[in-house]
């Protein structure tokens, strides 16, 4: 992918999106009307991608290799890696949410009209959040009763347990019959591959037409009450990606310009998708282009973006600091501690839901006072924060990816500074 092409998508369809949602709502909507079926259409094609690319290159990671022993250190240092980024997080959340709650100006006059307005929408806020399922229902839905229907409804968690299972047992047939199916699925990954590349050639115009629309609609809603709720969550939201990128570079040995410039078509896909499923293909070229084994980006990376979720504790002391300014409820410390404690926990179980981690916190909000009705508040503010959020989260993955390629995979690490010297000659040839 030519980064500086999506770059120029990005900041153009940021510009004049803008600009256009300045003027007048007419002229956003009818441009948005325009724009938003190309971008949709961009975002379908790599998302039809998605499942056949996550179950082979799943498969053949696990699968494909020879050795027990291998295969238990990849999985055992991408779960720690997950959880000691997810801890990383929540201390980042700690230091920097409640400066900038506490930063936050809010007159009675205005937390009234906040509360009204949340009240608005707060019945069926709370229908939403009482039917999210428990975590007995979530445990059973690992395990689907067909896999079909999980890879037509878009049901990644279940589909990976299933492809997880499917290659451990492969590892137990017949030698040939096992190399057979390897084969297969690595077919079916060259191919799916080759599919995304010629997406991904147009992602410049995809990310111009996505990015436009959404940046016209949003040109009002932000001079909104709760401007200021938006700006501080996604000022946090990339302050904790940026974090990520020393640890990336140190952890991983790899120099932090290449790093940032192999992770930048990905975030420009999260930031213009709000999907991080649809960030995958884009993070695996990235991948390749910084030479991490094929055990990453086949195991590791679609794990990331099915359950790994860097921003959570973030969004969750942030959601729960702002409601509890605005109904005048005190959040001591420990509180703090523990709603990022908690969030670290339940992050891999929140549910895949549209704003699934808003609703989720329906049960904390209460614990400690606060109406959950606040939560409505929560979702109509949600458009900027969740693209800033996913890209956060992209981030992260790909920052997990480069750590585990280092310290996860048995044997040498592949020299990256000659692989990817050879990489760019061949492209400059």
């Amino acid at each position: 992918m030519r980064v500086h092409r999506v770059v120029i998508g990005l900041i153009a369809g940021l510009v004049l999106g803008s600009a256009i949602g300045a003027l007048n709502g007419a002229v956003a909507l009818r441009l948005a009307g325009l724009l938003q079926p190309i971008g949709d259409l961009w975002v379908n094609a790599i998302r039809m991608t998605i499942v056949p690319l996550v179950v082979a290159l799943l498969f053949v990671g696990v699968a494909g290799g020879d050795s027990r022993e291998g295969l238990t250190r990849l999985t055992v240092v991408t779960g720690a890696t997950f959880v000691a980024l997810l801890f990383f997080a929540a201390v980042v959340a700690l230091l920097i949410v409640p400066a900038l709650v506490n930063d936050m100006k809010l007159t009675p006059e205005t937390a009234a009209a906040l509360r009204s307005t949340a009240q608005v929408g707060a019945d069926s806020t709370v229908a939403r959040a009482a039917q999210l399922p428990g975590f007995g229902s979530w445990i059973t839905s690992l395990v689907p009763a067909n896999v079909i229907k999980s890879a037509a409804d878009g049901a990644m968690l279940p589909l990976i347990v299933f492809t997880l299972l499917f290659a451990l047992a492969a590892r137990r047939i017949d030698p040939d019959l096992r190399a057979s199916l390897v084969a297969f699925f690595t077919a079916v990954a060259s191919a799916t591959t080759t599919i995304v590349d010629w997406i991904i050639a147009v992602a410049p115009i995809g990310v111009f037409a996505l990015v436009t629309a959404a940046a016209s609609r949003a040109g009002t809603a932000v001079a909104s009450a709760t401007a200021y709720y938006v700006i501080a969550i996604c000022a946090a939201h990339v302050l904790l990606a940026l974090m990520t990128y020393p640890i990336a570079s140190i952890l991983g040995r790899v120099p932090l310009g290449w790093f940032t410039r192999a992770v930048l078509p990905a975030q420009a896909v999260a930031l213009s998708s709000s999907s991080s499923l649809a960030s995958l293909p884009a993070l695996v070229e990235g991948s390749r282009a910084l030479a991490q084994p094929v055990e990453v980006s086949g195991f590791s990376l679609p794990l990331a973006v099915s359950t790994f979720k860097l921003v959570t504790p973030v969004t969750w002391l942030m959601s729960v600091l702002f409601l509890a300014k605005l109904y005048g409820v005190e959040i001591s410390t420990t509180a703090s501690i523990t709603i990022v404690l908690s969030s670290v926990v339940l992050s891999f179980a929140t549910p895949g839901v549209p704003q699934g981690a808003q609703l989720v916190l329906a049960p904390i909000l209460v614990s400690y006072g606060i109406p959950p009705a606040g939560i409505a508040l929560l979702i109509a503010a949600d458009t900027i924060p969740d693209l800033f959020a996913t890209m956060a989260n992209v981030t992260g993955d790909f920052a997990a990816a480069t750590v585990i390629a280092r310290h996860g995979v048995v044997g040498d690490a592949p020299d990256i500074a000659e692989t990817v010297e050879e990489s760019a000659s061949s492209a400059d040839g």
